[in-house]
């Protein structure tokens, strides 16, 4: 028994006209969310980075060749706003680590391009991330781990669904 499910209990006893099932599923969720991040934080911040600046880089590294996007390409494989982008991408800038540049195409686009220093900060830093987040999972055989990734995805699905979201990834042309 965990927390969510004394929760759970609980309703049940003071309001047993209500299912609170749901709670078992967005209350681990939710507690999970807020659990992981502390847990996430010092691969970042060990190579002075947030994890918003390692979301920036990874997802220049893993665009492929020339490691370059716009802000709003960036924006919407990250799924933050413009100006999230923007704060992100200042320091990053600042940092050496990404560069900006005029879109030859239109003079009025900015392209952000991850630089060989970004390259190597991002390419070390995603070995220790994955490395962690296998630790974060250890807990879980591999076929728990399938299904439940299966699970949450068809959940994100129908969350996007709800929210009027377009839930196909955001690919490069």
């Amino acid at each position: 028994m965990d927390i969510v499910d004394l929760i759970v209990a609980q309703w049940e006893v003071e309001r047993p006209d209500i299912d609170a099932s749901p709670m078992h599923v967005i209350g681990r969720i939710s507690r999970l969310a807020a659990d992981l991040d502390p847990l996430l934080a010092p691969v970042f911040t060990s190579r002075g980075l947030g994890d918003g600046e390692f979301d920036v880089l990874a997802t220049l590294r893993r665009s492929g060749e020339p490691f370059e996007l716009s802000p709003g390409d960036l924006g919407a494989s990250m799924m933050v706003t413009s100006g999230a982008v923007t704060k992100r991408v200042d320091r990053l800038e600042r940092s050496g680590l990404v560069t900006r540049r005029v879109s030859e195409v239109d003079a009025r686009a900015r392209l952000i391009k991850l630089t060989a220093k970004g390259r190597t900060i991002v390419d070390e830093a995603v070995v220790d991330h994955v490395a962690n987040e296998e630790r974060l999972l250890s807990g879980l055989s591999a076929d728990e781990r399938e299904t439940l990734a299966g699970l949450l995805r068809k959940l994100g699905e129908s969350i996007d669904t709800l929210a009027g979201r377009n839930a196909a990834p955001v690919q490069r042309g």
